[in-house]
């Protein structure tokens, strides 16, 4: 520490030795410094508030039918940017900044300028915008923020409208793509169901359904070929074999003869009457009917057994071929081999209908699969349809509301002004902080004469600096005639300081005078 302290009070003795250069120093600083702060331009601000009222009656009334951006953010968003080369072009040409401009420098020069010296902000949270700018003319200073607030309103009508177009053509080229691809896939439905038309069943009957029907009917039509056929093989041997003989009762009564064909429909009746009775009660109306049909046929044999013998009784000895009965039996096997035939058919119908439909099954997962995948593209694409059609309607009322009325509502609250008195340079702080530069200045000088000059003070330093033993030292004794010297250069040295000192006090009282006058 004391020898911090003895290298401080060695450099403040040598600065002092040169006092009279650190003070001429101070006195040239000073009197640059107040030349440059009273020759530094007036600078006058103009300035205007700007209030967004988005609080609109049609937010509310619009909720859920048109799109309602945040406006909030897009004004705060507008803001920020607001300041960018190509307002600021646009601003310079508003306010007739480019009539001196001769070349492209000058212009960027300009434009650098001004983006310095805009300012936009926002106070808070009550979407109240503050615009201004300072120029040495207070009439230019205006004519800058008026053209600024024009293209702050401007700006955000222009943006609002050119987004809402944007966004309405890109949904009416997503709408276009999208109803293509509707047509496509309605396309690639319409060729697999035509391909698949087996696959389609009514009554929504599964393919499991239909085959257990398509089951039922082969069966049955078997059974019915099988009957038919047994009854026809009858009819044959009663042709083929020995032929029917009329011959009366004892009695007289009753001829009995044997009728397969009706015979024949009679014991299919009752073979299907049994297959009823199993399946539903006597009160069914198949039973009723089946013993009705039954009924029926037993009073046609009947009749036909009384015709018989009427014929036989009045030709006894007819030929058995000219007998009606023989004639009857082979009209009754002509009926027999159509009917089989018949049913024949509808077999082999039912069995190519069964392959088909077992054919079908084997593929039908397959085909499902398919057309779920199908269905499911199609549904997807018209599901977004759908949804960008009620988004380009939204988008359509969006620009109407806006066309009828803004969103957000620009109110100038205090127009462009510029104010009458300078608000810059601040000359009052200024002069204070150029005295202190000055006495700075002097003493940096000093300082730097005492470096370029040094001087020994003591020997100690002088040993240290030279690295050689000193052998001794010899003091000075002053007289009255330095003591003299010395006090009268002390003097001179305070007055030269008290002087400078004045000199910024009476300046600074006298800016003082004039800024209240001036107001």
């Amino acid at each position: 520490m004391e020898e911090i302290l003895r290298q401080a009070l060695t450099i403040l003795r040598a600065t002092w030795k040169h006092r009279r250069l650190g003070m001429f120093a101070a006195w040239v600083v000073g009197a640059i410094a107040a030349g440059v702060i009273l020759r530094i331009p007036n600078q006058f601000e103009a300035s205007a508030r700007i209030y967004v009222d988005t609080q609109s009656i049609l937010r509310p009334l619009m909720s859920g039918l048109a799109v309602q951006p945040n406006i909030e953010q897009q004004i705060m968003m507008l803001s920020r940017t607001l300041i960018s080369r190509p307002n600021i072009e646009k601003l310079i040409r508003m306010a007739d900044l480019d009539l001196n401009v001769k070349n492209k420098a000058q212009q960027d020069a300009l434009i650098d300028s001004l983006t310095g010296t805009l300012k936009i902000q926002s106070l808070g949270r009550d979407n109240l915008y503050t615009i201004s700018h300072r120029d040495p003319d207070p009439a230019k200073a205006q004519r800058v923020v008026q053209a600024l607030v024009s293209i702050f309103i401007e700006s955000s009508l222009g943006d609002k409208r050119q987004d809402t177009d944007s966004a309405r053509k890109f949904l009416e080229e997503q709408i276009r793509n999208y109803e293509k691809k509707l047509e496509q896939a309605e396309n690639r439905l319409k060729e697999f169901k035509l391909r698949n038309i087996d696959l389609a069943t009514s009554e929504g009957r599964s393919g499991i359904d239909r085959l257990s029907e398509l089951t039922t009917q082969l069966n049955t039509a078997r059974l019915q070929l099988r009957e038919a056929e047994q009854s026809r093989d009858a009819l044959r041997r009663q042709i083929v074999g020995e032929e029917p003989i009329l011959l009366p009762e004892a009695s007289g009564g009753e001829l009995t003869i044997s009728l397969p064909e009706i015979d024949g429909r009679i014991d299919v009746q009752k073979r299907n009457l049994d297959i009823l009775l199993q399946r539903y009660t006597e009160q069914h109306p198949d039973i009723i009917g089946a013993r009705r049909l039954i009924k029926d046929l037993e009073e046609q044999k009947r009749q036909e057994l009384l015709a018989r013998k009427k014929f036989a009784v009045a030709n006894p000895g007819s030929s058995v071929s000219n007998n009606p009965v023989y004639q009857q039996l082979k009209v009754s096997l002509a009926e027999a081999e159509a009917n089989t035939a018949s049913l024949r058919a509808r077999v082999s119908e039912y069995e190519e209908r069964y392959k088909r439909t077992t054919a079908v099954m084997k593929t039908q997962p397959q085909l499902e699969t398919e057309f779920s995948q199908l269905n499911r593209d199609y549904e997807l694409d018209k599901k977004n349809y759908e949804q960008l059609v009620a988004r380009r309607d939204s988008a359509e009322l969006t620009g109407d509301l806006d066309s009828a009325g803004s969103m957000a509502d620009f109110r100038l609250i205090d127009p462009p002004r510029a104010s009458s008195t300078p608000v810059a340079p601040n000359r009052l702080l200024l002069f204070p902080l150029g005295l202190v530069f000055a006495i700075a200045g002097g003493l940096f000088v000093a300082f730097a004469a005492s470096q370029i000059r040094p001087v020994f003070f003591d020997s100690k330093t002088l040993r240290e600096a030279t690295d050689l033993p000193v052998l001794g030292v010899v003091s000075l004794i002053q007289n009255d005639a330095r003591r003299l010297k010395e006090r009268t250069s002390l003097h001179r040295f305070l007055l030269a300081t008290g002087g400078l000192v004045l000199s910024y006090a009476i300046g600074l009282g006298l800016l003082t005078y004039l800024a209240q006058r001036a107001t």
